[in-house]
This record gives C-alpha cells, sequence and structure tokens, in this order.
C-alpha cells in the first residue's frame, strides 16, 4: 500500500525545504496520505501547505523530531549544512530514521556531510539522492530518483520515492547519486545551450524559429527537454521551472568534481551563463540563457 512500511504503517515525512520543488513534493506526499511536516528558512514557502494538509514546523528541529524519513531540498551545501549540523536537526534525528539528501550540491560536499553524519548519528541512515527534473514532472511525481546509500534504507524510504519519482536508480554507496547527478546535469546544460545558441543562430540567418523547430520535431535530434526550452525561449517564456542561477550552480559544481583540466566545453558554458546571471536573468528559467545572446549581437 503507497505511504505505508513494510509492517502497514504510515511512514511519517519532514521535507526541509520548500522552494519550487520541494513545495511539490510535499504536497504530492500529503495527497498520498503520508503524514508530511515541512519547514524552509521562509515562513511565506510554507504557509500555502498548510492549506494542503502539511503541519507546519516551527523550526528544522521540530521538523525532523519523529519523523521516519527526513527528506532535505535545500539549494546548497552550505545551507545543508548550517540547517541540519548548525540548526541541530541530526540531534533531533529518530533512532533508525533515514536522511534522504535529495537536491543538488555537490560530490565532496555530500561525502563529508555523510562522513559527519556517521559519526555524530551512527545509527541514522543516509541517503544520497538528488532527483532529475523540473517543476513540471515534481509537480506530476514523475522525478527521476538518482538514489544511493545502505541496502536497509531501501525499504524505508520507498513508499516516499515511489510517491515523488517515475523511477528510483539505485547506485550503491552514498555518493553515487551526486556524481550521477553531475554527469546528467551537465549533458542537460550542454542540451540547452546548444538549443539557445542554434535559435540565435537560425534568427541571424533569418531562419523562422518555427520552421527550425519544424525540421528538428519528431527526429533523431528531438531531445524532450531541448523541445521544450526551444518553445519557451521562442515565446519569450521564462517563467522559472528550474532557474537558469541553479543551473548555473550544477555547472560549477561539475566543473570542480572534474578536477585539473575540467571539460571545456562546461568551463565557456559557465561563463556565458555567469553574464546572463550577473544581467539578472538567474531568477528567470534556464532557458534565459538565450538572453545573454541576444545581448552579444
Amino acid at each position: 500500500m503507497a505511504g505505508t512500511n513494510g509492517q502497514g504503517e504510515e511512514t511519517q515525512v519532514a521535507v526541509l525545504g520548500t522552494g519550487i520543488m520541494g513545495s511539490a513534493m510535499a504536497r504530492n506526499l500529503v495527497a498520498a496520505g503520508l503524514p508530511v511536516t515541512v519547514w524552509d528558512r521562509s515562513e511565506a514557502a510554507t504557509a500555502p501547505l498548510a492549506q494542503a494538509g502539511a503541519r507546519l514546523a516551527a523550526d528544522a528541529q521540530d521538523a525532523v523530531r519523529g519523523a521516519r524519513v527526513v527528506i532535505t531540498i535545500l539549494p546548497t551545501a552550505d545551507v545543508v549544512t548550517s540547517v541540519m549540523f548548525g540548526g541541530g536537526a541530526v540531534g533531533a534525528f529518530a533512532d533508525g530514521a533515514v536522511w534522504a539528501q535529495m537536491g543538488t550540491i555537490g560530490v565532496a560536499p555530500t561525502a563529508e556531510i555523510a562522513s559527519r553524519l556517521s559519526q555524530l548519528r551512527p545509527e541514522v541512515m543516509f541517503v544520497d539522492a538528488p532527483v532529475s527534473g523540473s517543476k513540471g514532472p515534481a509537480e506530476a511525481g514523475q522525478l527521476l530518483i538518482l538514489a544511493s546509500g545502505p541496502q536497509e534504507a531501501e525499504p524505508v524510504v520507498r513508499p516516499v520515492f515511489s510517491v515523488l519519482g517515475r523511477k528510483t536508480v539505485w547506485l550503491g554507496p552514498a555518493g553515487q547519486g551526486s556524481r550521477m547527478k553531475i554527469a546528467v546535469n551537465a549533458y542537460m546544460s550542454t542540451l540547452i545551450e546548444g538549443v539557445a545558441e542554434a535559435l540565435e543562430l537560425a534568427g541571424r540567418l533569418g531562419v523562422d524559429a518555427s520552421k527550425l523547430n519544424e525540421a528538428i520535431e519528431g527526429g533523431p535530434l528531438d531531445a524532450p527537454i531541448a523541445d521544450a526550452k526551444l518553445h519557451k525561449m521562442e515565446r519569450g517564456d521564462f517563467e522559472p521551472e528550474f532557474p537558469l542561477e541553479w543551473a548555473l550552480k550544477d555547472v560549477d559544481l561539475a566543473i570542480a568534481a572534474a578536477g585539473l583540466n575540467p571539460p571545456p566545453l562546461l568551463v565557456a558554458l559557465s561563463r556565458q551563463w555567469h553574464a546572463a546571471v550577473d544581467a539578472g536573468h538567474g531568477r528567470e528559467d534556464v532557458a534565459a540563457a538565450v538572453l545573454a545572446l541576444h545581448s552579444s549581437r
């Protein structure tokens, strides 16, 4: 039965971080009948979730207390560390709980957090499970979950992950999920920049954008994410599904993880997207990458 553990009991869930992704995840968990507690650094971000049926926590410690599965979907490693360790949330975990770290925070920080948790709370299981997908898939419960961690955690998080995602891929020890997510997002980012540059080139050559889409649509070059972003760029629709500043963060995490001599295309892409963010487009959708090309004409 969805939302229960192996003993037929409801799995209590805490969601820390209720931005675009976290709020959608919390709503789906509530809709599935799970008892859900939410917390965010911004009270305004959690208020609508109370109307949906979630319990609002006073602080991070209050949020995790009693939860069987604790999800963090926070923007950066520094924020995760501050909230969970600096804010004392780790000390409030129930024995045997699972911490599912589902934001993209990088390879080295994930390893550091897992090691620190194991020293402080060895009875708490850490699952590194970043998600692939943006606002639409999150709202539809169709995320791809890239999970890694102890085998004993899998049955505990299964009723939660089954609500949040279309598929969960288990990749081995904690840390492998973050490695895979970095590679996946590098692929996605180069696709999106490729779409932006092709669309910009088409404009400079006098090619109708709708004809460019028609030429690509349905063929071997027609990737769903590329098609979706091409349409957003064509319409000038930059309502955030995946904000450009967070996409850039992931590109820079990939460059950092690559070590010496990072992939040259990612390095160039980072420079381009930093220019777009510096121009004020960071909180717009990643499709706004095309605007930096407009400004360089």
